[in-house]
């Protein structure tokens, strides 16, 4: 009679793990935007123009190279002041460059933006698409298996911030 008490605890017990148990899953979006011909399309704008601003740039630097080459040339032949005026034209020209890079390629650069104006609404379309899969399929929470952007779609129902922070305010 224990033993059968036992038995059925345990059952019990072990059928309400697996009741309560969450449904996890984990996707990898980086491989589902590279299906995507879409996301391909846009990779290959962006490498394009990224290609195209590299170019302008390295020709930049070509005449900088060219500016440089000139004044050792002729340096023995110009005045201090012409001097002083020759490498003032070069170090602005470096300076020049350095600012077309950065608002080229800089964290908030013309290639940020064009990625985010072609990228980011096919993002969103993933990422819709996920939190309607896993609210449709009863997933309470979808981690993301390709990067370090973690959880996709978490049940509102298990975010526990508002209880923690009201222990830590009490």
């Amino acid at each position: 009679m224990l033993k059968k008490f036992f038995s059925t605890a345990l059952l019990l017990v072990t059928l309400s793990g697996f009741a309560t148990a969450q449904r996890i899953a984990y996707v990898d979006v980086t491989a589902v935007l590279e299906a995507l011909p879409e996301y391909q399309k846009a990779q290959e704008q962006l490498d394009k123009i990224a290609t195209q601003w590299r170019q302008e740039i390295a020709g930049e630097q070509d005449k900088i190279k060219g500016m440089y080459s000139k004044y050792q040339a002729e340096q023995v032949l110009l005045s201090e002041e012409m001097k002083k005026t020759r490498e003032e034209e070069i170090l602005a020209k470096e300076k020049e460059v350095r600012e077309m890079q950065r608002q080229k390629f800089g964290p908030e650069g013309a290639l940020f933006k064009k990625r985010e104006e072609l990228v980011k609404p096919i993002q969103d379309k993933v990422y819709s698409t996920i939190t309607s899969f896993a609210e449709s399929k009863g997933f309470e929470f979808i981690f993301d298996k390709g990067s370090a952007s973690g959880m996709l779609f978490a049940d509102k129902k298990y975010d526990k911030t508002e209880d923690i922070k009201s222990l830590l305010t009490k």
